[in-house]
């Protein structure tokens, strides 16, 4: 983390022009929220190293799990990283505020903590409030997918996504779409017998 974070590290003053944070040019910007351990993000830097992924996770243990794909012990500072990365390890509402009217081609919510009480559901990243921030920076046209095997939230999803109008719904399927690379934490529900539902939105 000390060593090896720093050089990934989206600066807050980077993310006003996140396409020129990036250590080689790119065509365009994703954003994956809550990446947990990476597997969907490492598997989007390798097919698309044109494109710019951030990834925003909160936890540190994610991040570390994710850094050792790339980085052998005791090459902390010096092991190449994918240069179409650079990673948030903060709140991603503070990103999305910081970065600039349409700067995203992509947003990426997959099975985040659905936050299953009733008193907890402000703090879920699907809500009305986000809603407007998020359409901000995604650009017209953009995509907004989202994943989950939480029935409470699946439902929560389906009530939101109804009662606004600054996204379009392209796609709600309980099986995955096939351009979308799977998460360790997908395989683990589909073997304990939890359904997942696929949602891919268009930016209107």
């Amino acid at each position: 983390m000390a060593l090896a974070l720093p050089r990934v590290r989206l600066a807050e003053t980077a993310a006003h022009h996140p396409a020129a944070a990036f250590a080689a040019p790119v065509r365009e910007v994703w954003l994956e929220v809550g990446f947990g351990s990476g597997e969907h993000m490492a598997e989007l830097l390798a097919r698309h190293p044109e494109v710019g992924i951030i990834g925003a996770e909160v936890f540190e243990n994610g991040i570390v799990s994710f850094l050792a794909r790339y980085v052998p012990e005791g090459e902390e500072a010096a092991a190449r990283l994918p240069p179409n990365l650079l990673l948030w390890p903060d709140d991603a509402r503070r990103l999305l505020r910081l970065l600039p009217e349409a700067a995203l081609a992509r947003l990426f919510l997959l099975f985040p903590d659905p936050w299953p009480k009733a008193r907890h559901a402000r703090r879920r990243f699907v809500h009305p409030a986000l809603i407007p921030l998020i359409a901000r920076v995604i650009t017209p046209g953009g995509e907004w997918r989202i994943a989950s095997d939480d029935p409470t939230y699946q439902a929560w999803v389906e009530e939101i996504l109804a009662g606004q109008d600054q996204f379009e719904l392209v796609s709600a399927t309980a099986a995955r779409p096939e351009a979308w690379p799977e998460t360790r934490y997908e395989a683990k529900a589909l073997r304990e017998g939890r359904r997942p539902r696929y949602w891919t939105l268009r930016r209107r």
